[in-house]
């Protein structure tokens, strides 16, 4: 059965539908956002979900190296996305210079930038128009997937963002909403100490780190460090402006 959400949008005028989705929303009573932070917590915290939601992040990850080679007038050939929460992105240009640093450097900073944007949007009370951004970002990078895992992972999330958007009335949107941005301002910052931990036993020896190591010659200890101090300078930005202190 088609919601009334559903229906009101459906029978909306252009002007009406503009208005719902660049206009602003109820902002949600304290205990939802406390509660969807608590929600997002428990999907980064233990190991066993982690494994799973950590699937979120990477499209974050790898959709930040692509849109920023994008940006900085790289050729894109694809995003893979793979099963052990793993991805490459691929690009082609200059093998050095400020367009590859730029890259290379978005994929861990990446998530946490976007849920520092998307606390933004919500502190402004634009909850509809955040995901309908996050929806068109998703479409477009689908186009660039190129392995049916991609492809399942980033359609399946592209959904969720749509439907809730489309099917649901102010109180769900506002959940769905404020659960996913705490969930990238919390899970941006675990995969910088995941990378800190996999150098300390000589693992990762091609991460993001170490190529902006080989491209700057700053060491890659540096270059961890800017991970962590994005992801938690987000977290705290991000957090003060979803609680409203």
């Amino acid at each position: 059965m088609i919601s009334t959400a559903s229906r009101a949008l459906a029978a909306s005028s252009p002007a009406e539908l503009w208005d719902r989705v660049f206009g602003t929303q109820p902002v949600p009573d304290d205990w939802l956002v406390i509660a969807t932070a608590v929600v997002a917590l428990a999907a980064v915290g233990p190991h066993p979900v982690w494994r799973v939601s950590r699937n979120a992040v990477t499209i974050a990850h790898e959709g930040g190296h692509g849109l920023v080679a994008l940006l900085t007038g790289r050729r894109l050939d694809g995003i893979r996305l793979h099963s052990d929460t793993s991805g490459l992105t691929v690009s082609r240009g200059r093998p050095t210079g400020i367009g590859m640093i730029l890259t290379a450097a978005a994929g861990y900073t990446a998530p946490s930038l976007l849920g520092l944007g998307g606390a933004w949007l919500l502190a402004a009370h634009h909850i509809t128009l955040l995901l309908w951004l996050a929806t068109a970002l998703l479409l477009a990078m689908l186009v660039m997937i190129r392995n049916a895992y991609g492809a399942l992972t980033v359609v399946v999330t592209g959904a969720a963002f749509l439907l809730i958007s489309w099917l649901t009335g102010p109180t769900t949107q506002a959940a769905f909403a404020y659960a996913a941005v705490w969930f990238l301002l919390l899970g941006g910052v675990r995969p910088a100490f995941e990378l800190q931990s996999k150098r300390r036993h000589g693992g990762a020896p091609d991460s993001d780190a170490d190529q902006l190591s080989r491209l700057t010659h700053v060491p890659a200890v540096l270059w961890l460090f800017l991970f962590h101090a994005v992801s938690l300078c987000s977290l705290i930005g991000g957090g003060t402006w979803l609680l409203g202190l």
